[in-house]
């Protein structure tokens, strides 16, 4: 029979339609932490001109005491040949790997993915449940779960999805994987993250922190398994990650664009919401904001002691010129020599220079302005506390709260600050290599030449402290592709598959 998530509380609460937003201390029951292997419901499902057959575990609590069951819950898909010890493309059972998406975005609360259910409206690719039925078709376990995030509140208005909710809530999920390996099939020791945008920002966390203490005590709140919570790979596309330093990224990449292009979000609680491209051009104000955070970076990067593949010393000059930039410009010739080489007609572009079919040289400011900034300074710590990431580093009681110490030295909607300990465990690079962290071996990341929504800065960073670190990267920008992901699903499973 298949499983049904009941709200605790009274009758009238349910009728009400409220199974979301209840605190650990407003729970009643403790949920169980076993996989039931009887509770099911069998789906076929028609894809890519086969029929797959897979058990539906729906609707799984994670967690012992939830704070919100409406999230706080997945769905396990399993191909049902291996049921019947049938070997799938090269898997068993008990070698199977786990494919884990998220359907976070916009750091906004994620419910678990449904395969045959409703596709989320927004800017992560036309069916989201694409990447979970190639998955099944190959063989992989599917586990989808959901996850709290900014905009989550219990009964008495209480926010109970900001930092780092949305990362614990992931964490949970794996370490109730790990516990019940032995009750399903698929190997929990192979689990794969995938995620889009701040969906792949929570990816590259899941895959850079595992086991590290910092989250053991929201864990712990949680009543989560009593498991590691490592990973073996994460796939992250376009990643919102670095949030503490990507407004400096941001504006020494786009410094010289003073008009934008932008998405105007009203009632922005989820995916359903209005959208409205506005075109402008900086004030003065924005400008010399863009100036001072741009002449940041330098300082910031250097500070990271990158190399790159030669092990040249990646660094930028007080005018933000250097050999990183010439790296980052190097990784957007190379997607233009790929696209190039799949007969892409790139002749109109005139700040690209080809020469017998090889791209000698892009204008880089040129093509800067061509692809034109998104977001106004700052991006990420909006100084009116108005963005996204400002209510991502709010509190039980506070909407939104500034992250960065630009942001609070230049607020103008007061001195809210977001704990030290709390804006550390968003940000992936304070823990890869680290001593106390099990950072997945295996990476996939991928951010579009066209995508303006971060610095191209950001998954450079990301990717080349992983490779510098020793970790195995497999890192691309692809030529002209906007801020989505799943997009090219052939390539992420084959490298799934190729994975030892």
């Amino acid at each position: 029979m298949k499983k049904m998530i009941i709200c605790l509380g009274s009758l009238a609460l349910l009728l009400a339609g409220g199974c979301a937003g209840f605190r650990v201390q407003d729970q009643e029951k403790a949920y169980s932490l076993d996989f039931d292997p009887t509770d099911y419901e069998m789906k076929t499902v028609a894809f890519n001109g086969k029929t797959l057959e897979f058990r539906a575990y729906e609707n799984i609590v994670y967690v012992a005491r939830p704070v919100d069951v409406e999230y706080e819950r997945m769905n396990i898909y399993i191909p049902s040949g291996y049921f019947k010890n049938a070997t799938i493309n090269g898997y068993t059972p008990d070698s199977a790997p786990i494919f884990l998406p998220n359907t976070v975005g916009g750091y906004m609360p994620g419910p678990p993915l449904t395969i045959g259910g409703p596709d989320r409206p927004g800017d992560h690719g036309p069916d989201m449940s694409s990447a979970s039925l190639t998955a099944l078709s190959k063989g992989l376990v599917v586990a989808a779960p959901g996850a709290r995030g900014r905009t989550n509140v219990d009964k008495k208005g209480r926010f109970t999805g900001k930092a780092p909710a949305c990362i614990v809530d992931l964490k949970a999920a794996v370490r109730y994987l790990r516990r019940n390996d032995k009750r399903m099939p698929g190997n929990a020791e192979k689990i794969i993250s995938n995620g889009t945008s701040a969906g792949g920002a929570l990816s590259a966390l899941l895959g850079a922190t595992g086991n590290s203490p910092d989250y053991a005590p929201y864990l712990a709140d949680l009543g989560a398994a009593q498991e590691r919570d490592d990973i073996f790979a994460a796939s992250c596309y376009c990643p919102i990650t670095n949030l503490d330093n990507a407004d400096m990224a941001y504006e020494w990449l786009f410094n010289k664009v003073p008009h934008y292009k932008k998405m105007e979000l009203k009632g922005m609680t989820d995916w359903h919401m209005e959208r409205k491209e506005v075109q402008g051009n900086l004030t003065s104000d924005e400008i010399e904001v863009s100036g001072r955070l741009a002449a940041l970076f330098p300082a910031y990067l250097n500070g990271l002691n990158l190399t790159d593949e030669n092990g040249t010393p990646l660094v930028l000059d007080q005018n933000g010129e250097g050999t990183f930039k010439a790296y980052v410009k190097a990784k957007v010739i190379a997607s233009a020599q790929a696209a190039l080489n799949q007969e892409t007609d790139l002749s109109e572009l005139s700040w690209i220079k080809i020469k017998n079919r090889l791209v000698t040289d892009i204008d880089f400011d040129q093509y800067l302005s061509y692809i034109t900034r998104m977001k106004t300074p700052p991006a990420f710590d909006g100084l009116d506390l108005s963005t996204g990431e400002n209510e991502l580093f709010g509190a039980e009681s506070i909407k939104a709260r500034h992250f960065t110490l630009f942001g609070l030295e230049n607020s103008t909607a007061g001195n809210q600050m977001a704990e030290a300990r709390v804006v550390k465990t968003m940000n992936p690079l304070n823990y890869i290599g680290a001593s106390d962290a099990d950072t997945a071996k295996h990476w996939r990341i991928r951010q579009g030449t066209a995508d303006r929504d971060t610095s191209l800065a950001v998954p450079v960073i990301l990717a080349t402290t992983l490779v510098n670190q020793g970790f195995d990267v497999d890192f691309f920008l692809p030529w002209a592709v906007p801020h989505s992901g799943d997009y090219d699903l052939a390539e992420l499973f084959a490298w799934i598959e190729n994975l030892h």
